[in-house]
């Protein structure tokens, strides 16, 4: 079995990280305070790249197929700074779906720095590997709320983001 050897800098990386979720949490729930979300988006950019390192970042993030999400999370956390938190976040968030979508290779490199199991990274690599197709067939199984999942619009947009189903 390999070690898992943490040297000071992925230390201080997944402390950023972990500081830059929380207070982009209180942020929100601020009412989108701008100054607590700057600063919760500073850290958590720098701490992905301290834990990960600078060349893993700019290769995962500048990746062909994560173009998308890298411009919207970019273009989200420029409104983030200039004071439009909403607007910022909307398109973080929408960014950060989308780049994430594309991450159980990272996630995998990432849980071998990881010798603790972190609350983000749980819910990162249960939304990533296939717990999102699982869910969304269970949401529309269920007897009320399920007729609106099941409606063909809705059911579409399911569809096209479910992949392959988990076996859960």
């Amino acid at each position: 079995m390999v070690g898992f050897e943490m040297d000071d800098w992925k230390k201080i990386g997944l402390g950023l990280t972990g500081f830059g979720v929380f207070f982009s949490f209180l942020g929100m729930i601020f009412f989108f305070d701008k100054g607590l979300l700057a600063i919760g988006n500073i850290l958590f950019i720098s701490g992905v790249i301290m834990t990960i390192g600078v060349k893993s970042s700019l290769q995962f993030f500048l990746r062909r197929s994560n173009y998308k999400g890298t411009i919207s999370f970019g273009i989200g956390f420029f409104f983030v700074i200039i004071g439009w938190p909403v607007i910022g976040m909307a398109a973080e968030a929408y960014g950060f779906i989308i780049l994430f979508r594309f991450l159980d290779a990272f996630m995998k490199r990432l849980r071998l720095y990881c010798y603790r199991i972190n609350i983000w990274l749980l819910t990162m690599y249960i939304f990533c590997s296939g717990f999102w197709p699982t869910l969304s067939v269970f949401v529309q199984k269920i007897p009320v709320i399920g007729w609106v999942f099941q409606q063909p619009f809705i059911r579409s947009f399911l569809d096209r983001y479910r992949g392959k189903r988990a076996p859960v």
